[in-house]
């Protein structure tokens, strides 16, 4: 796809990137600009001055001239676990993503040299973890390192596999299991960083603006799936509609839409089983509708990550202007709340199924055994969802709300951002579990009832049904649930 414009980069796409020569030519023009304000020799950070509370020395200039390198090597001090792979593309396209605003100055060059990399499909070893800095410099550092030859590099996945962990070995990284992580060191012509374009490949937060853009893209998918299991769930017990009609969600739209999509999915019931069916039934409307609502407020967040000032110095208006733009609390706050409302989905789900597998609210066997008593059932599933959501719910506490002094004291306070989108990685991932896990009770309840399979939900049986054969006696269930991630949810 030929890029026009940073806003037509999508840091989830997989496609190659190929940058159009009018956007090419802009930024070559605010490179020969940029370069010529820096002649004028008043102090510019970390140009020719040091970084942190080293801003107050000067440098000469053959100081300068292996300052920019030395940059990303002094504070690329993270190790294992990495990111996998989509994160760590996630995460370089960003990079180029807020490259393309001009903001960065950088050259034409730097940005051949990291389209070069993105389209290589190899990713650098990013830390997952420890970036205690008001920013990204950690991670930022190992993600640009393989731009100058330094750092590690992890191959494409294959396709159908997970991505790589991987521990520290002798001589640097080495995977537990699948390829090997190869040196950075030749795997891309030889490129040496020109004035600021080190302290440029470190600023801001497009890590977290990266990242959150892809979990924004996984968690659309994975609202779509909760409100489909959880139709399942309420269809399969015959449960009141009363609580999805669309008087009840008067001044929400969101709330209604979700309403909608529910009775939608779940079909009519002319003959409840009882008057009221369990809480975690009656609010499912209310529980995605949440989810939905925080997710189109981190998208908006990311919006504004890309589209508003995230270096520091960024050349505005033919000058060098130091900003905030570091302070991911936007990216933190919104990532934080979106965890908080998975977290919450997978309660309910995980309440939902111990419902599923109580006689008295479905009028079924005990624990959907076929033979209860000899078999055991599902219970062992939901036992898995507890522990699951025991997980979730420690991800939960707040990022941004614990700083510390660094640097001396001259950065004094951060968000935390990396993090707070490293928890909701994996609250998707933990949800996802819980969401299975539900799914399995629903599809063996529809198979002991009597209860056709609504029509808005015919296509979602049938995948689990691809991919899950009937069961009638007990077996190690896990496989299934792994069935159900890897290619139904």
């Amino acid at each position: 796809m030929m890029i026009n414009d940073p806003a037509e980069l999508d840091p989830a796409s997989a496609d190659v990137v190929e940058l159009a020569p009018a956007l090419l030519e802009r930024m070559a023009a605010i490179r020969a600009a940029a370069l010529q304000t820096l002649e004028s020799g008043e102090p510019v950070y970390g140009v020719n001055t040091g970084m942190g509370n080293l801003s107050k020395v000067r440098l000469t200039e053959a100081e300068q001239r292996v300052h920019q390198r030395n940059l990303l090597l002094g504070r690329a001090v993270g190790g294992p676990p990495w990111l996998p792979p989509e994160e760590s593309r996630a995460v370089l396209i960003a990079r180029l993503k807020t490259f393309l605003t001009g903001d960065s100055a950088v050259s034409v060059g730097l940005i051949h040299q990291l389209v070069a990399l993105i389209n290589s499909r190899h990713t650098p070893t990013i830390p997952a973890e420890g970036a205690g800095s008001a920013g990204e410099i950690i991670p930022l550092a190992h993600a640009a390192g393989p731009l100058v030859g330094v750092g590690w590099l992890q191959p494409p996945p294959p396709a159908g596999t997970t991505p790589l962990a991987t521990t520290a070995g002798a001589g640097g990284p080495t995977p537990t299991s699948g390829g090997e992580l190869r040196s950075a060191a030749g795997f891309l012509p030889p490129f040496e960083l020109g004035p600021k374009e080190g302290i440029a490949l470190l600023a801001g937060t497009p890590g977290a603006a990266g990242r959150a853009a892809l979990a924004v893209r996984k968690v659309g998918r994975l609202a779509d799936r909760l409100s489909e299991v959880a139709a399942g769930a309420i269809a399969v017990v015959g449960a009141n509609r009363d609580p999805y009609r669309p008087a009840a969600a008067r001044g929400d739209d969101v709330l209604a839409a979700e309403f909608a999509r529910l009775v939608e999915l779940a079909g009519p019931e002319p003959e409840p089983r009882s008057l009221q069916a369990p809480v975690s039934f009656r609010v499912a409307g209310h529980v995605n509708a949440h989810v939905r609502r925080t997710l189109q407020q981190l998208e908006e967040a990311v919006e504004r990550a890309f589209t508003g000032v995230s270096d520091s110095p960024a050349y505005l208006d033919g000058d060098f202007v130091g900003t905030a733009g570091f302070h991911g609390i936007d990216l933190a706050a919104y990532c934080d709340h979106l965890t908080t409302a998975l977290a919450h989905a997978a309660e309910v789900s995980t309440a939902r199924l111990h419902r599923l597998l109580d006689p008295n609210v479905t009028g079924l066997t005990a624990q959907l055994a076929r033979e209860p008593g000899p078999q055991a059932g599902l219970v062992a599933i939901h036992k898995r969802a507890v522990a699951t959501t025991h997980q979730l719910r420690r991800l939960t506490l707040p990022t941004a709300i614990s700083t510390a002094e660094t640097s001396n004291g001259q950065e004094d306070v951060q968000t935390f951002s990396w993090e707070a989108v490293g928890n909701l990685a994996e609250a998707i991932r933990l949800t996802r579990e819980t969401t299975a896990c539900e799914l399995l009770a629903v599809r063996q309840a529809f198979a002991l009832s009597a209860r056709p399979i609504p029509p808005g939900l015919h296509d979602l049986i049938q995948a689990v049904d691809d991919v899950v054969p009937p069961i009638d006696a007990d077996r190690p269930f896990g496989e299934d649930l792994t069935n159900l991630l890897t290619n139904v949810l």
